[in-house]
């Protein structure tokens, strides 16, 4: 969230306290990220103490928290477990909004600082240790599997059908529409191949592991230090690893021949199913593109996000970003 909620500093203050037994002498809103239902703050205690503060908005689902405070407490270093509430919960409500807190980490992420060699070799590892972490039953029945759902793809089909349907008063979901029916061919196509994929893969049966499922630049932090951090656990999903392989060298700032083959030295041998790297690749911008039509097209609201919002939506399509990448995964499949 690009806008600072309308929530004010001193109701903040008062939630930290009544819920954390946090005594907050400054709360700072943060300019950061694309998720318009998550804001986050800085937080500094009257002990000179800093805390990182996320507010989410709308639906919360408690495995984002109980999960990487399983895997910190396996020894998995590169995951930022939430502080407990008084209550011993890792989050707490306040208003319309969940708030989870987290020792504050001055770090970079993956969007803003290049990865070194060591660094590259260091994500391969602790991606390896994720993918091959054994659960409690109890907190693995939690999390969704796989299904090849054709949700996003319908989803994109009806934006499709809206754009050519509706003027749009609001100038930015009317440039949006525009951008998209200019693209109109190149989205179908999208769809249909991860459509064609998805059959595909459907009928085989490939090992599922644990899956951030949404690792992008933006969810890997590099602390001062130089240790690497996994962060955002949203939308964990028991799927084959591929659901997270696929954005190494799927996004552009990933994709580098040279870097890709340290993080694969770091994770170790691995076969890769091309098939399931190039279906990964064409969901996620599927997904992009649906979440951002949800937001612009469905809603008048946002401000500064907006805008952002239809960049993000926009890049997809530029030489070397992601579409260019998924069909260069497909290609390899020689189809």
């Amino acid at each position: 969230m690009l806008e600072k909620p309308e929530l004010e500093d001193r109701v903040i203050i008062n939630g930290l306290q009544k819920a954390y037994g946090l005594q907050a002498e400054q709360v700072t809103f943060l300019p950061l990220g694309a998720d318009v239902a998550t804001a986050v703050y800085r937080v500094v205690d009257e002990g000179g103490r800093v805390y990182f503060l996320k507010l989410r908005k709308g639906n919360f689902d408690e495995i984002s928290v109980t999960l990487p405070q399983c895997l910190k407490d396996q020894g998995l270093r590169a995951i930022i477990a939430p502080l407990d509430a008084q209550d011993g919960k890792g989050w707490a409500s306040l208003d319309e909004f969940t708030t989870i807190l987290y020792p504050f980490i001055e770090a970079k992420d993956g969007y803003k600082l290049a990865l070194s060699d060591r660094q590259w070799l260091d994500f391969g590892s602790a991606l390896k240790r994720i993918h091959s972490v054994h659960l409690p039953p109890g907190l693995s029945r939690l999390i969704p599997f796989e299904t090849y759902s054709p949700l996003g793809r319908e989803m994109v089909k009806r934006f499709q059908a809206q754009v050519e349907e509706i003027n749009f008063k609001d100038p930015v979901a009317a440039k949006l529409a525009a951008f998209m029916k200019a693209k109109r061919d190149e989205i179908d196509q999208v769809v249909r191949r991860a459509e064609e994929l998805a059959v595909g893969l459907q009928t085989g049966s490939p090992a599922f592991v644990l899956c951030h499922a949404d690792l992008h630049p933006g969810n890997l932090l590099i602390a001062e230090d130089s240790a690497l951090y996994i962060v955002d656990w949203d939308a964990p999903l028991l799927a084959p690893k591929e659901r997270d392989l696929a954005l190494v060298g799927g996004c552009n700032t990933w994709n580098d021949d040279q870097r890709v083959a340290l993080f694969y030295q770091g994770y170790g041998p691995v076969e890769v199913n091309r098939a399931a790297m190039a279906y990964y690749r064409y969901e996620r911008v599927l997904q992009d593109i649906a979440a951002f039509c949800e937001q612009l097209l469905l809603t008048d609201i946002g401000g500064e996000d907006r805008e952002q919002s239809y960049c993000y939506f926009a890049s997809n399509f530029l030489p070397g970003q992601e579409i260019e990448l998924a069909r260069q995964a497909d290609a390899e499949l020689g189809v």
